[in-house]
């Protein structure tokens, strides 16, 4: 069967070879790519976390209480449940090794754990050995930090232990590496005589179940929150064994996927210049078809083939890089992540980065490959250029807005961020027009400056090669799209990194002390009241309780809102806190000792729609408390001080078994010799230093930067090659400007210089758009998404106008050399 026309007179044409369409597969596959490899790592991770669910869990379920070991009864029901139980409990102290001391998350095990996976040791060594006799286990970096080695000793609360190996991973890491402090693991036998978990310390036990195979996990949970209503425990299981670490992965994910669509966007003005260039190279052929009687409908269909055949080139190529990469650097990628994964390959995201990169293709041609139907006969017998650069009539325009528009539905469905799909999507298209239109600018002022430049050749040529060429548009397009990103990404990461270690410090306390014993809140004050290097001290009450109900109805029914998610802290006092900015509504008397009454953080009600008069209820230690929203206060989170979303008077609270809270604001001199008082006269107390808070802040968000960064720079890339086939497309008239300047005695210098100063005014014009509009991305997500403060960070804003200027003059002068090199007789002998 003879294949039709188009398709017979396309596949004659692509015998010819891909000279033309290089760059148009390199920034296709180079998007694709970049897409293709985000989805392959999220897919391995989740693939892991699924695989690893029940480990990372440390069993089949898991459920969880704050403050209180599980009674009889809900140990029974466990038992009867589960083949096995395991018990641990969890909480923060000081490690103590002579003077030195360091935050540490212990966890104090039974017999029973680990129910799945095992421990690595350093030396190796039986979990039962290594934790007998009082023995513990403690990661390397907590080791390290204290200078212990196996076999030396070290102290929790009043209990000297020993150090009998390295914790190196342990299975149910379900917070995969993220934690405040590195672990320390021991038996809980160990912890007797401690003083470390008495009445109302803030610890939390958890009960690992291992299952049998026909367990309903569903119908467990179910009957456990049915037959033990109200008594604050909660429940995990295999089915989302990694917690929020699962959430977390898929959100950056979709955001270096959508970080990967602008790279096909940038990626797109290089394939329409290509496809562009291409059709004007054919327009002799395409004249002459005309002549022998083909149809537009037939030329169109022929190009429209040819680009489809090498959009599937393209795609079919980013697709094997994509996928290779990661499988590839599987075993370096595993070793640096904290959490499972499973590299191989993975259809959907490869399906849905083949499903981005046809449709951008299709987007970015769709104009260049109407301007065929535009091209006349004429053309052939007049030395006519063919079709002129003209909006496209409207049917293509509307195709256009529909491809758009699937595309940007597909990207919010499968990403599931709608939201943050369209602000991206704005932001293309804002810095896409922003950009068109300093190119444009940026002819004009060049023809003006023409005349300015009198006297000065080399300026004179480079400003009037820009003003009458069509180099601007696809230079300053690509390479400002693909700075912009880098831009934004930048200055998100330097006011991300300036709020956390610049401002933070100035104004945070010293030390949080936590488990404060109601008796020792006197004592701990007079430590630090006379001491001049002190300049403050705040103290408050707290428990930990979970919202259950708000107006009578399941909290989780009534909103998602964090304030519900997991147990919050409480407070009680008789008087607004200090430092209250705003009170809506009226505090309770001092002496008020009617129903419970709550004040309520104000920016958070106002998020979940609550109103003064609503009821929340609030399990506290197994008992339900339910209070009434007597006022809304402004909370300052951000202050780093002490913040309760809710504080209740002081006889809802006062009964119940609590700790004291503070926070120390001391010269940072006077920080050592503050907790070694405090922790030799009570042990039991744990102190957080803030700055060492601010640093394990900053490392996640450094590494969280990284990879966003990652994600710019192979949008960048794309970019820079985009810059290349402009500079390739025009090498041919600069070989002719070239001949033309050495025949009026111009040097190889001066030649040399006009298309440098031509490049780099180019790449200044992309570098200056691109840091407005980075400026101004970076702006929205700072203030809008993450409702935070914005400066211009300068260094990394100047950088970006510096790498405008340097890609362009690099590309510039790369295809400057054959032009320079070549004969003027010969070139002009061919223009005859």
């Amino acid at each position: 069967m003879t294949p039709p026309l188009p398709l017979r007179l396309a596949a004659r044409d692509l015998r010819g070879g891909l000279a033309g369409f290089r760059i148009f597969l390199l920034c296709l596959a180079l998007g694709v790519a970049a897409i293709a490899a985000v989805g392959t790592v999220r897919s391995a991770i989740g693939a892991g976390l699924a695989r690893e669910g029940a480990t990372l869990l440390g069993g089949d379920a898991e459920i969880t209480f704050t403050y209180r070991f599980a009674t009889d009864d809900e140990r029974a029901w466990m038992e009867d449940v589960a083949t096995r139980v395991s018990e641990t409990v969890e909480f923060r102290s000081l490690a103590t090794v002579g003077e030195d001391r360091a935050l540490t998350e212990v966890k104090a095990v039974d017999a029973a754990y680990p129910l799945l996976g095992a421990l690595e040791l350093d030396p190796r060594l039986p979990l039962d050995e290594a934790l007998a006799d009082g023995g513990a286990v403690m990661e390397r970096v907590l080791a390290d930090r204290l200078g212990l080695t196996p076999g030396e000793t070290f102290r929790l609360g009043t209990r000297d232990l020993t150090l009998t190996a390295i914790l190196d991973r342990y299975p149910d890491n379900a917070a995969g590496g993220f934690g405040l402090a590195p672990k320390t693991i021991l038996r809980r036998a160990s912890l007797d005589g401690s003083g470390l978990i008495t009445e109302g310390t803030l610890f939390d036990t958890a009960y690992r179940l291992d299952l049998p195979p026909e367990a309903d996990l569903g119908a467990l949970e179910e009957e456990a929150e049915a037959r033990f209503e109200g008594s604050g425990l909660r429940w995990r299981d295999a089915r989302r064994g990694a917690g929020g670490m699962e959430a977390f992965v898929d959100r950056l994910g979709s955001f270096l996927i959508l970080i990967g669509l602008s790279g096909l966007a940038v990626g797109g003005v290089g394939v329409s210049s290509a496809v562009r260039a291409y059709i004007a190279g054919k327009t002799g052929a395409i004249a002459t078809l005309k002549t022998l009687g083909a149809t537009g409908r037939t030329i169109l269909l022929t190009y429209s083939a040819e680009i489809a055949a090498l959009t599937l080139l393209g795609i079919v190529a980013g697709l094997i890089l994509g996928a290779g990469i990661p499988l590839a650097l599987a075993p370096l990628i595993e070793a640096r992540l904290p959490i499972p994964a499973e590299f191989r390959l993975y259809p959907a995201p490869l399906a849905e980065a083949a499903l981005y990169g046809a449709l951008a293709a299709a987007i970015f041609t769709l104009w260049p490959l109407s301007r065929t139907l535009d091209i006349r006969a004429a053309a052939l017998f007049r030395d006519a250029p063919g079709a002129k650069t003209t909006w496209p009539r409207w049917p293509w325009a509307l195709a256009t807005l529909v491809l758009i528009a699937i595309l940007l539905g597909a990207a919010s469905l499968l990403t599931g961020t709608v939201r943050l799909t369209l602000w991206t999507a704005g932001g293309i298209a804002g810095a896409l027009a922003l950009l068109a239109l300093a190119a444009i600018v940026a002819r004009l002022l060049a023809r003006l400056g023409t005349r300015a430049a009198r006297g000065r050749p080399a300026l004179r040529l480079a400003l009037g090669a820009i003003g009458r060429g069509d180099e601007a548009v696809p230079v300053v397009l690509s390479l400002g799209l693909g700075l912009a990103v880098l831009a934004a990404v930048g200055q998100i990461d330097g006011n991300l990194r300036r709020a956390i270690q610049g401002e933070l410090p100035e104004r945070a306390p010293s030390y949080f002390f936590v488990d404060i014993q109601p008796d020792q809140i006197d004592g701990f004050r007079a430590r630090l009241d006379d001491d001049p290097a002190v300049s403050n001290v705040d103290a408050a009450p707290m428990l930990r309780g979970i919202i259950s109900t708000i107006n009578g109805r399941p909290a989780s029914e009534v909103t998602d809102h964090w304030v519900v998610q997991g147990d919050r802290g409480l407070t009680y006092s008789a008087e607004p806190p200090e430092g209250t900015r705003s009170l809506t509504g009226e505090w309770w008397p001092a002496d008020y000792d009617g129903p419970p009454l709550i004040s309520f953080s104000a920016a958070e009600a106002e998020e979940i729609g609550l109103q003064i008069g609503d009821t929340i209820g609030v399990n506290v230690l197994g008992r339900e408390i339910t209070g009434t929203i007597a006022n809304f206060r402004d909370v300052d989170f951000q202050s780093a001080g002490i913040a309760f979303v809710m504080s209740m008077n002081p006889s809802a609270l006062q009964g119940a078994p609590h700790t004291w809270i503070a926070t120390v604001y001391a010269e940072e001199e006077a920080e050592t010799a503050i907790l070694r008082d405090l922790a030799d006269a009570y042990p039991n107390i744990t102190a957080i230093r803030i700055r060492d808070v601010v640093d394990e802040v900053a490392r996640l968000v450094g590494g969280i930067a990284s990879a966003t960064r990652w994600g710019a720079a192979a949008t960048l890339l794309t970019g820079f090659m985009v810059l290349i086939g402009a500079a390739l497309a025009g090498e041919r008239v600069r070989t002719y400007e070239s001949a033309v300047l050495k025949t009026l005695g111009a040097t190889r210098g001066r030649i040399l210089l006009s298309f440098a100063l031509r490049a780099a005014l180019l790449g200044l014009a992309a570098g200056t758009v691109a840091l407005a509009a980075g400026i101004a991305g970076g702006w929205a997500v700072s203030v809008f998404v993450m409702e935070s403060d914005f400066q211009v960070v300068w260094p990394n804003a100047l950088a970006i106008v510096a790498g405008g200027v340097l890609a362009s003059l690099a590309a510039g002068l790369l295809f400057a050399l054959r032009p320079l090199a070549a004969r003027p007789a010969g070139v002009l002998r061919a223009r005859e």
